[in-house]
């Protein structure tokens, strides 16, 4: 018996969003270990496509699977409704990396909310984003900017 793995960190990542499912996605093609992958979406079609070894669909009542229709709020709120679930997938975590691209719906909305869950059960919580291109417009640039914000105050 090997008495290290008594003292190993459990690591979560979850990507939150297309952009955080898809970060997901390329960590696993790169075949990082040790750590559980968890895919939180709105789109139900891309989370059928996700690898990870969870897989979330938030918002089923409120957007059918067919997304948050780039509106934060929408996210928040798909987040909230299951947030049980997310708390559920988060449980025994020591470390939780929330991913997202920021600017759309699900990931600027939804990532501060698991975000919050992650550090209520006392996991170290750390955020990875990414910021639209400048050709993606002003309005998706302000919604990152104001879903960085909002998962700052969130995390560790």
């Amino acid at each position: 018996m090997n008495t290290n793995q008594n003292f190993l960190a459990v690591i979560k990542v979850v990507g939150v969003g297309g952009g955080g499912v898809n970060a997901v996605n390329r960590m696993i093609e790169r075949g990082l270990k040790g750590v559980e992958f968890i895919a939180v979406n709105t789109d139900a079609q891309a989370l059928l496509m996700s690898e990870a070894d969870v897989k979330l669909d938030v918002g089923r009542q409120l957007t059918r699977g067919l997304g948050a229709g780039a509106d934060p709020e929408v996210g928040r709120k798909a987040a909230e409704d299951h947030a049980e679930e997310i708390e559920e997938a988060l449980a025994g975590a020591d470390m939780v990396f929330v991913t997202a691209g920021e600017g759309g719906g699900t990931g600027t909305g939804g990532a501060p909310v698991v975000a919050r869950i992650a550090k209520s059960i006392g996991a170290l919580t750390i955020g990875v984003v990414t910021k639209p291109f400048g050709f993606e417009g002003k309005r998706r640039a302000l919604q990152a900017d104001a879903g960085i914000a909002a998962l700052r105050s969130e995390v560790d």
